[in-house]
Formats: structure tokens, sequence, C-alpha cells
């Protein structure tokens, strides 16, 4: 019993002996003189920032599709092609189209040819230029003049009535068939411009055998191959202007009045870290999305290299025009821990842990939004220094 008794006593010593040796350590550890730079807050006028993520689209995009039906007779062009406005990108089969084209001009020369037009004249502009109205005008002058002299001869009594009766009907006649004939070549010229029409559209047919690029860019999509029938408005590929890109981005409703159209936008992409590329806003929308309380801003961004995808994650600064008063203090001041930031102040010759609540960044400092005034210091710990609460500052300059 005395045996187990006296081992309890020594290691009760020893416990109190470990735990004075610890308190000794952790009290002395924090007066251990932590080198660093003390600077005073800063009180400064800046211009706002706004940053904000968003994602870059193509300046234009379109399914080219095809206006004729037909057999694909050759692919020009393939995905990532850079093409021109007006470079050819898929052919079709011209043979039905080339006859119909053949069909339209001899149906077309065919009322020419009835409109007297082989010498090289466009239209008829006086229907009584034409042959059939000439004779039907000359057999009624000569009908009419018969009729004339008929008609005196029967009140001289000269002539039958019968033969008078026969002049008359002959000379209405005449008058008939010349009005016929007046309107037979009004025909004939309407037919002519309807011909005329469906010769352009079959010459346009011919011309849209060979499909074209609408503007200048890439191939972004292809979906036929040679062999495959088309038939009108079927999707053939797809096109993208990428030079410019437009960068489509989220801004909070607050700071609705610190962007406006033409202010600069810095631009970063996660496919070139060390890089930054400039652009401008173009436009700005007139609503705010009442889910996110946010509004779209879109800016026009060069892309001259063709590096810059259309897809791609961007994050961006747009320099605002609004000017506000900051407390900045270092970036290298500001330590986070456990989901919280927090600066050392200098007082009296040691440091103050002190929670703090940061803003925007303006070049190598940070906006303190709460927890220090202007009349405070903090430190900046040299390479290596582990700041701690309480424990002297050995500044340096």
């Amino acid at each position: 019993m005395s045996f187990i008794r006296r081992g309890a006593l020594v290691l009760s010593a020893l416990l109190a002996a470990a735990g004075c040796f610890k308190s000794r350590a952790s009290e002395g550890d924090p007066l251990r003189p932590v080198r660093a730079k003390v600077v005073p807050v800063e009180k400064r006028e800046v211009q706002r920032v706004v940053e904000s993520v968003g994602s870059l689209f193509p300046y234009e995009e379109v399914t080219v599709s095809s206006e004729v039906e037909g057999k694909v007779a050759r692919v020009l062009t393939d995905v990532g092609d850079r093409v021109r406005p007006g470079q050819p990108l898929v052919e079709v089969a011209p043979v039905e189209l080339e006859l119909a084209l053949q069909q339209e001009r001899a149906a077309l020369e065919q009322v020419r040819a009835n409109l007297g037009l082989a010498d090289g004249r466009d239209d008829l502009k006086d229907p009584r230029q034409a042959a059939e109205v000439k004779r039907a005008e000359a057999d009624l002058k000569d009908a009419e003049q018969k009729y004339g002299r008929a008609k005196s001869l029967l009140s001289e009594g000269l002539i039958a009535q019968g033969d008078f009766d026969a002049a008359e009907a002959r000379y209405k006649s005449a008058r008939a068939a010349y009005d016929m004939a007046v309107k037979g070549v009004e025909t004939l010229r309407a037919q002519l411009s309807q011909r005329r029409s469906a010769l352009a559209v079959a010459n346009k047919k011919r011309s849209d055998a060979v499909i074209r690029a609408p503007f200048g860019g890439h191939v972004k999509e292809r979906m036929v191959t040679a062999g495959q029938y088309l038939k009108v408005q079927s999707p053939v590929m797809v096109i993208v202007n990428t030079d410019p890109l437009r960068v489509r981005l989220k801004v909070p409703e607050k700071m609705a009045a610190w962007v406006a159209v033409g202010q600069p936008v810095t631009v970063t992409v996660e496919a070139y870290p060390d890089r930054t590329f400039e652009g401008s806003i173009a436009r700005i929308s007139p609503s705010v999305d009442p889910q996110t309380r946010s509004f779209d801003v879109e800016a026009l961004l060069g892309n001259h290299d063709g590096i810059l995808k259309p897809g791609f994650f961007v994050k961006s600064r747009i320099a605002s025009r609004h000017v506000a008063t900051m407390l900045l203090v270092p970036s290298q001041a500001v330590r986070y821990t456990y989901g919280v930031y927090k600066v050392f102040t200098v007082q009296g010759g040691a440091l103050k842990e002190r929670e703090v609540k940061l803003g925007d960044r303006a070049d190598d400092a940070v906006e303190i939004v709460e927890g220090l005034t202007d009349r405070e210091r903090v430190a900046v710990p040299a390479a290596g220094q582990e700041p701690r609460d309480g424990a002297p500052v050995e500044a340096q300059r």
C-alpha cells in the first residue's frame, strides 16, 4: 500500500514539473522580438475598380445552310480553318441546276422572238412596233377605208344593203383583231418580265451551288461530307468570328453608377496566367436580374493573334468613374487564418492582433473596410518572422 502511495506521489511530482516547464515555455515564446517594418495606415483617394467574372463569346457566329437541293460534290474547308468573306466552303453538284438554267434561257429567248426582239433590244416599249400589231393595224386601215366608201355609196343608192353590211362587219372584225394584237403583245411583255425573273432565280440557284462564308473567321463545326444529299436549309458548317471577342460580365447593381460605355477593361484567363488583355465596355444591359441582383456588361476584346478562344472563363477589372477615400495597408501586412483576416498593429512597441474586413485592392495595398483607423500603424513582418499578439517589435526600415 505504501509502495503504491509513493509511486503516485512521484507521478504527481513529474506531471507538475512538466506543466510548469510547458507554462514557462509558452510564456517565453511571445516575448521574442519580431523583426518587421512599421507603416502607418494610409488614407488615400483611389479610383474604384469593379472586379467581375464572366466568359468569352465570339463576335459573330452563324450556322451556314444550303439554299439548294443536291448532292455534295466537294467539301473545301474543315474545322479550325481560317476563312475569308465569300470563300467557298462546300460545292453542290450543279448538273440539275445548270439544266434548269439553260431551260429558262431558252424560254426567255422564245418570248423575245415572239416579240420580235431578235435585234438585241431588251423590251418593246411601244406595242404598236410589234409585227403582229402592225399587220392588224394595216388590216384595220384597209377595212376602215372600205367601210367609209361603202357607207358613201349606200347613201347614194349605188350599192345594196348587203354589201354595206359586209363592209361594216369586216371593219369591226379588223378593229377587234387590232385590239387583240395589242393585248397579245402586252401579254408577251409580261411573260418576258416573268421569264427574266425566272432566269434570275435559276442563275442564283446555280450560283448558290457553291456555299460561301458570310464573313471572315474560323470553321467551328462541320456537318457534311462528300456524297451527302442536302435539302434546302440543311446546315453544313458553323463559322465564328473571334476578332474581336465579346466579354460578358456580371456587375452588382450597387455598382451601376460606376461603369459606362467606353471604360477600359483588363482581363485575365487561366490559360495565360502571366498575361493581361485590354478591352473596353461596348454595351450595358438596361435591366437588373432580380435573381442575382446584377446586370450584364459586354466588353470587346481584341484577339488579333487568335490565342483567346470563345468559352474561356475570365476575370476582369473595370476602372470605374467612382473615386472613394480608402484606408490602405500593404497586402503583406494581412494574415488569413481560419477564415478570418487579421493584421498586427503596433502599440507601445508591441504587436496587437486585430481582426479586419477587407475591401478592394489598389496596386500592392488592400482596403480596410472595418477594424482600423488612419491613426494607427501596422507591422509588415520580415521574411521568416512569425508575429504573435503581445510580442515586441524590432522595427526595420
